[in-house]
């Protein structure tokens, strides 16, 4: 691209920060890199037209982890170590509704429940035999119990007959909470590029020459907030994890409210303006969901319509609208990668699926590891 005199001072000159991603951890990033530092100039490259990866993609769970996903932390963390994850996912969801607000981002508190298939019957029971000793293990979070039985109030077919259900967990709208940090960071002055794609970038230790598709400048320090598609740019640990999600058409009388999981997580859906949001069936192949390239496949979307006419709704007619994918960075642990990759090169990735409830609080230290 040439670059006009005024393209070139407006834009790219002088730059102090320059994050990659314009996702939930890259906005954060720079709105708390705007109030560290009032007068510099931050820059935001985004490969897509809108923030592409999981942070517009996801299904808009603001959940701290079901009690099967804490009982099977528990074989790979230490008990302070699952607590300290709780606690980041629950510090994360409420910096994000401070600095929003919750109609901003359509915040809503309907609990989240996690429903158990007829043939789960040892983790139904293994649940309920050590719910007492999780919500003990997780008061210092909640400071109160998270997880309490409940009636199956809705209908779902096939299922054990209660819930276990977390009281503290709850549904956002993604698309308006990506709206509003995109607005925000207008706001402050922070400059977003999209359908920038960055190539390489070079650190010379006192300045990082970044190279895209068709620009090349340099900044004073580089922070990389691209989860899912770290490993293009980084020799990090993180692995792409593709996520197929459906949404149906609106019907009528839908009484549903809430957030689901299913199969250890594997399975989740919810209401969203009288429709149900299904996502999941990853498990079903690892190594083909294992990839960077957005899409779905006939395995998964048969397994998700499958579920909505036999458990979810199956006493109600209901017809498939659409359905899309996202991109998530997963690792053998859960604890993301926040880290200094170079003299002037910093990285915030691998955040597990969990990217709504800790991407606020990543977004910020990231910020505060070129700030220290």
């Amino acid at each position: 691209m040439d670059l006009s005199y005024w393209e070139r001072t407006s834009w790219f000159s002088n730059i102090d920060f320059t994050i990659v991603g314009s996702g939930i951890v890259g906005l954060n990033c720079a709105l708390e890199l705007r109030r560290q530092h009032p007068k510099a100039h931050i820059l935001v490259l985004e490969k897509g037209k809108l923030p592409q990866g999981a942070s517009t993609k996801n299904a808009g769970f603001a959940c701290f982890g079901s009690i099967s996903e804490i009982l099977s932390d528990l074989n790979t963390h230490t008990e302070l170590e699952v607590v300290q994850l709780v606690q980041d996912r629950f510090n994360g969801i409420q910096s994000l509704r401070t600095i929003l607000g919750d109609a901003a981002i359509g915040y809503q508190n309907n609990g989240g429940h996690e429903l158990f298939l007829e043939k789960d019957l040892a983790l139904y029971e293994r649940c309920l035999q050590k719910m007492e000793t999780i919500n003990e293990l997780l008061h210092p979070v909640f400071k109160k119990s998270a997880f309490k039985i409940a009636p199956n109030d809705f209908g779902f077919k096939g299922l054990h007959k209660n819930y276990i259900s977390q009281v503290f967990e709850g549904q956002i709208n993604t698309g308006k909470m990506m709206c509003s940090l995109v607005q925000l960071a207008h706001q402050k002055g922070i400059r977003i590029l999209n359908s920038t794609r960055v190539k390489t970038f070079e650190d010379s230790g006192s300045s990082v020459t970044v190279k895209t598709d068709d620009i090349e400048f340099v900044t004073k320090k580089l922070l990389i907030a691209t989860n899912g598609f770290a490993a293009q740019l980084l020799s990090e640990n993180v692995k792409p994890a593709r996520a197929q999600v459906l949404i149906t058409k609106p019907i009528n009388n839908l009484a549903i409210k809430g957030t689901f999981h299913l199969e250890e997580g594997y399975y989740y859906f919810r209401n969203i303006d009288d429709r149900i949001l299904l996502g999941g069936g990853r498990n079903l192949d690892f190594k083909t969901e294992e990839t960077t390239e957005f899409g779905t496949t006939s395995l998964v979307e048969n397994k998700l319509k499958e579920l909505l006419a036999n458990i979810i709704l199956p006493e109600t007619a209901f017809e498939i609208d659409y359905s899309w994918s996202g991109i998530m960075g997963v690792g053998q642990q859960k604890k993301p990668i926040v880290k200094q990759v170079s003299a002037n090169v910093v990285c915030g990735v691998r955040l597990g699926g969990m990217g709504i409830a800790i991407g606020t609080t990543i977004g910020k230290k990231l910020a505060r590891l070129v700030s220290e």
